[in-house]
This record gives structure tokens, C-alpha cells and sequence, in this order.
């Protein structure tokens, strides 16, 4: 049996999935997502693994009448990022469950994104299902990523000062102060 085009996950019509409550699920190789994949750590080993990813379409009857039209998003996947603390590879995994509701045009998508709590896009006539997954396990990595506690002690700068020094950087300008005797 051959699947359906219009519930192609690269280019779904949101709008006759949710009016056919279309479940879509799968796995993509983290290597076609190239933004996600962008910042793997040069000394890690080679991109493996796989983003998990399902989709439900549905649709709720509005306050106005029509009905409206949502899409329940889950993914998952692991990725290798450099920890801003030690430099070292770190492996963090990503989830994301996120429920968006879709209207016609970017005007009214804007407009309700403002006032509303849920998430809301506009509905275009094909969805890729792709981009919006490494859209939000973008959204979903830490601005800065670090290990909780990294695994071998962090580097010492050669020459640094001593602790006691470091303690107290403006020790060295009291033997300038009047009544010292040291000028």
C-alpha cells in the first residue's frame, strides 16, 4: 500500500491531517538535520545516532465555531556539544513535546502568539516536519553547554598568581599609602 503524499512528513497539509487526526511517527538520522549537527565537536567521534520524532494532527473546536487546527510534536535525540567549562566533548540529550496550533496567515499567527500561552504558527499549504523538529531541539539545547561536574580537573594557567595574591589584588598599592613607611 502506498502512503498517502499529503501526509509526507517533509511535506505535510497540516490543515487535511488534523481534519483526518493523522498520527505520523519515525527517525531521522541526526546527519540530515545540518543545523543541529553544526557545533559537533571536532575531536568527538563521528555523528551517530538518531532523532525519534512523532506527530499528531488533530483538530478542537474554537471558541468561534471553527474548528482549530494542532499538531502535538515529540523528538528525541542526543548530541555531542563542547562543555564551556573543561572544552571536552559532552553528550546531552534532547526532548521535546510541544503542542502548536495553527491559523491562517502570519498576521493572525503573530497576533495570537502574543496574547496566547500555546505556541502558534501559520498555516502554510506543506509543512516540513523536518525542519520544524531541529527548529525545536534547537530551541531546546542550553545556551551554554557544561558538564555537571566535569570529568578531569580543569587546566591551570603557567604564571598565574598565587591564591593569596589573587585574594587580594590591591595589596600592593597599601605600601603606597601615606603613614606606611614603605615609599
Amino acid at each position: 500500500m502506498r502512503p498517502n503524499p499529503r501526509h509526507d512528513p517533509h511535506r505535510l497539509d497540516v490543515a487535511d491531517a488534523a481534519a483526518q487526526a493523522v498520527e505520523l511517527q519515525g527517525r531521522w538520522p541526526l546527519a540530515e538535520l545540518p543545523r543541529l549537527a553544526a557545533d559537533h565537536p571536532t575531536d568527538a567521534p563521528a555523528l551517530a545516532g538518531d532523532v525519534a520524532w512523532s506527530a499528531h494532527a488533530h483538530t478542537r473546536q474554537g471558541t468561534g465555531g471553527a474548528p482549530e487546527v494542532w499538531l502535538q510534536l515529540s523528538a528525541q535525540a542526543a548530541v555531542l556539544r563542547t562543555c564551556q567549562r573543561c572544552l571536552q566533548p559532552l553528550a546531552l540529550p534532547l526532548a521535546v513535546d510541544r503542542k502548536l496550533r495553527f491559523v491562517p496567515g502570519e498576521d493572525a499567527a503573530a497576533a495570537l502568539d502574543a496574547d496566547s500561552d500555546d505556541d502558534v504558527l501559520a498555516l502554510e499549504p506543506q509543512l516540513d516536519l523536518l525542519q520544524l523538529v531541529e527548529d525545536e531541539l534547537l530551541l531546546a539545547l542550553p545556551l551554554v553547554p557544561r558538564h555537571e561536574a566535569c570529568p578531569e580537573p580543569l587546566p591551570h594557567r603557567a604564571g598565574t598568581e598565587s591564591v593569596e595574591a589573587a585574594a587580594h589584588p590591591f595589596a600592593s598599592l597599601a605600601a603606597l599609602k601615606p603613614g606606611s613607611g614603605r615609599h
